[in-house]
């Protein structure tokens, strides 16, 4: 059906059919409801999400970074605070949500050599923040699949590598994080491109990812890419150690520093 005939089913007009689809206007539990009937939408599961979604006006702590970072940390931020569970694929750097400050600060500084030092305190001060979700209770489920070259490579000094693994390890006996290590002389492993973070939503229809692009950060939600991202944790997934195996990894790196 057109905007128009959906507004009319809706007792609306064509402008605010528009701001309801492109997100610019909240909507009311009776209205999803009622889009839904419209739409022929009969899985109940996926409408009471979409009610909870639409009806939630949750302001989180990234809310004070707004007009002062970019939207896209906000965004993923908020997509973070709101995820059933987190699965997330890193080759080159150790995963956000388990960086120190002074790894963040390493990668910033080296990655944007153009920010200011306050700009680059922000981003710092942003991403410590971002473990409130796996720091609440109970935390959200959160998995990693970490490459070995990541936890090897001295971001910054041996001495910030060392604490930087020692807070993984924390982490880990906090149960706040699962951890599996690909090996570096894992054999028939081509997924360096496989860095991806995977949003568990309250029913899968709802799950979202964020995948690192050269023009920046896209999610993706479509249903044909969402299951060749799934397929890809698989594989990427069995090329990893358990979790025993890959904290036992973890502390021979440490010893070795």
């Amino acid at each position: 059906m057109t905007a128009r005939e959906a507004a009319e089913l809706l007792e609306a007009d064509a402008v605010q059919m528009s701001q309801i689809e492109s997100g610019t206007v909240g909507v009311s539990a009776k209205r999803v409801r009622r889009l839904a009937a419209n739409y022929a939408c009969d899985d109940p599961a996926l409408v009471e999400a979409l009610v909870m979604m639409a009806t939630d006006r949750t302001r989180g702590w990234w809310e004070e970074y707004r007009g002062v970072l970019p939207p896209v940390f906000l965004d993923g931020a908020e997509a973070e605070h709101h995820a059933a569970f987190l699965r997330e694929v890193v080759i080159h750097y150790v995963p956000g949500l388990l960086q120190t400050s002074d790894y963040a600060r390493s990668v910033f500084t080296y990655t944007r050599p153009e920010l200011a030092e306050n700009a680059v305190a922000l981003r710092v001060e942003h991403r410590m923040k971002r473990r409130a979700v796996i720091e609440r209770e109970p935390p959200t489920s959160y998995e990693t699949i970490v490459h070995e070259f990541a936890l090897r490579v001295h971001v910054a000094s041996r001495r910030a590598s060392l604490a930087q693994l020692r807070f993984i390890l924390d982490r880990i006996e906090a149960g706040q994080a699962t951890v599996r290590v690909i090996p570096v002389e894992r054999e028939g492993f081509a997924g360096a491109g496989a860095s991806m973070l995977y949003l568990g939503g309250p029913v899968p229809q709802l799950d979202t990812a964020l995948r690192d692009a050269p023009t920046g950060v896209a999610y993706i939600d479509a249903h044909p890419q969402m299951e060749q991202l799934r397929t890809l944790y698989q594989r990427v997934h069995a090329a990893s150690l358990d979790p025993t195996a890959s904290r036992d990894l973890i502390v021979r790196l440490t010893k070795e520093l």
